[in-house]
């Protein structure tokens, strides 16, 4: 069985498609670097990421970039040997109230295509298609032609600002569009189309897109015409996929989704979904992505269905999850492993190094904790409701403004940051800033935690709920819980200040700041992410954890 979500934590708006026996995943990453991730599995069970096309200044720059802007929605395609990726850079999401009393969105969408011949290959130079609006996609029809759809925004006050869907051709031997981008659908009344792929089976041309939202009434929808510029007819059973009144069950927000076909013409649906703390209706995953197999209608629709927990597999049914219940970095390679991203900035050798000390990931102490320029944080998705995350770190800060430490981060405006300074009266401490998206207490911070000389290693503990800091001496036994408890459910898509979208996901990781600009370095010697789901299944038991303070 397919145990969904395939790609757990954030990894949404999946674009998946086969070539021979190998199948690609392509999901969004917003203002993490390097941006795109693309992920390979033979068995629809196993995967792992194998390319971040988007990693050289010159294919992207997302420095100065807001919260939850960046790179959205990528399309993956293959057509003559090619892979091609689209995507669309979004600099700017903002609303004014400057043209009109009902006000408008100004919104800077521009959306580009990379190639390249080998999917772990250099990919090329971005080239500019539109800025039309968002969520671009590539169609490579039968006759070899192909085209190019994308989202139209509207941003004149009292519009639909989801203004449907336009097709324009698109030459890839030149890699410009030719003739006018033509409208062909303006969805359904669940609203907010978006998210276009096209494909063709047998003499119809389908069309799906995501509809609803990308809240709890998120949908996919299907349409489709006997020629390509449309008209194109909704599916008379509504969305194929959508957990809209359904809040018993465990996947959520299912929509964004995207069909490939299986070489024995079983089809299977991509999609995005959700999984909120129970009790609650907050999703500190972010969205993830799931897999499951589709049904064809005797007159040629899908047949509508439910987000599946477990879903048959008709490419491996004999594949079982290989990955591990414990993960740990080791920082003993000359690069970073896939699995960590940082910020907006295209150039790491700024913020870190595993070269500066050996076995080591040095950070050097950048901009503030949230900054949107150069922030020296490098950091995992968290994939689990239920964590453990350790560090050990190497680090004798001598002023107040150099800090390191271990960080859960959802953006600059919601995280918890458990960091190691320095004080003149009480020396080297530990202390947690957390901000919160709230306008009332946007930060607080915990109590002061005086620490011993030597190396410290420090631990989070979440149930999802709630968040739990600890630290002690390198080799020491005993952990020292901090006092205070933490608010998990505030790193959450849900949990946001108005008009500040949250469409990513929790990160754990490491930070380090210096705003004195001396760059003073942090050196963490390893990093290890427990996933405490997989770990309660297989007996292990839970930590103690003890109350102590120095003094």
């Amino acid at each position: 069985m397919i145990q969904n979500p395939v790609l757990r934590g954030f990894n949404p708006d999946p674009s998946i498609i086969r070539v021979g026996g190998d199948y690609y995943i392509a999901t969004s990453t917003f203002e993490w670097f390097p941006g795109v991730q693309i992920h390979h599995s033979t068995d629809l069970v196993n995967w792992r990421v194998v390319a971040t096309p988007l990693r050289r200044p010159s294919q992207l720059d997302l420095r100065g970039i807001p919260d939850s802007c960046g790179v959205w929605a990528p399309c993956l395609s293959h057509s003559d040997r090619t892979f091609y990726l689209t995507y669309c850079l979004v600099r700017r999401y903002g609303r004014t109230t400057e043209y009109g009393a009902e006000g408008t969105s100004l919104r800077d969408f521009h959306n580009y295509v990379v190639t390249s011949d080998a999917i772990d290959g250099d990919w090329s130079d971005p080239v500019h298609l539109n800025s039309s609006g968002f969520d671009p996609s590539l169609f490579h029809d039968h006759d070899g032609r192909s085209w190019l759809l994308n989202l139209l925004w509207d941003h004149r006050s009292g519009r639909d600002r989801f203004g449907g869907i336009v097709i324009q051709e698109y030459r890839p031997g030149t890699g410009t569009l030719a003739g006018s981008p033509e409208l062909i659908f303006k969805g359904t009344d669940l609203g907010f189309t978006e998210g276009p792929h096209l494909y063709r089976r047998g003499d119809w041309y389908y069309l799906l897109v995501a509809e609803g939202g990308t809240g709890w009434g998120h949908a996919a929808t299907l349409a489709r015409s006997r020629t390509l510029r449309g008209p194109y007819e909704p599916s008379p059973y509504g969305p194929i996929i959508t957990s809209r009144g359904q809040p018993d069950i465990p996947l959520q927000r299912a929509g964004h989704a995207d069909l490939v076909e299986t070489p024995d013409g079983t089809w299977l649906m991509a999609y995005l979904c959700a999984r909120p703390v129970p009790g609650t209706a907050c999703s500190v995953l972010g969205r993830e992505t799931a897999i499951q197999p589709v049904s064809w209608t005797s007159d040629g629709w899908i047949a509508p269905a439910l987000p599946a927990a477990a879903a048959d597999n008709p490419v491996s049914p004999a594949a079982a999850t290989t990955e591990p219940p414990v993960q740990r970095y080791d920082f003993n390679q000359p690069t970073l492993d896939p699995d960590f991203q940082w910020l907006r900035t295209p150039y790491p050798e700024t913020l870190f190094s595993l070269t500066e000390k050996p076995g080591h990931l040095t950070l050097f102490g950048r901009e503030t904790i949230g900054s949107h320029f150069e922030q020296s944080l490098v950091a995992r998705r968290q994939t689990s409701l239920r964590y453990q995350a350790t560090t050990v770190l190497d680090y004798d800060p001598c002023h107040f403004q150099q800090s390191a430490g271990l960080v859960c981060y959802y953006n600059a405006t919601k995280f918890h940051y458990a960091y190691i300074s320095h004080d003149p009266e009480l020396g080297r401490h530990l202390r947690v800033m957390s901000a919160l998206p709230d306008p009332r207490r946007p930060e607080t911070l915990s109590a002061i935690y005086p620490l011993p000389a030597g190396r410290i290693a420090l631990r989070v503990l979440s149930d999802g709920r709630q968040i739990r800091f600890a630290w002690k001496p390198e080799g020491a036994a005993t952990w020292n819980e901090l006092a205070e408890i933490f608010d998990a459910t505030a790193l959450s898509d849900e949990a946001t200040l108005p008009g500040h979208p949250s469409f990513t996901g929790t990160f754990v990781g490491m930070a380090c700041q210096d705003m004195s600009g001396e760059a003073y370095p942090a050196g963490f010697a390893w990093f290890e992410y427990q996933n405490r789901d997989a770990a309660e299944a297989a007996a292990i038991p839970a930590p103690v954890l003890r109350r102590h303070s120095l003094g």
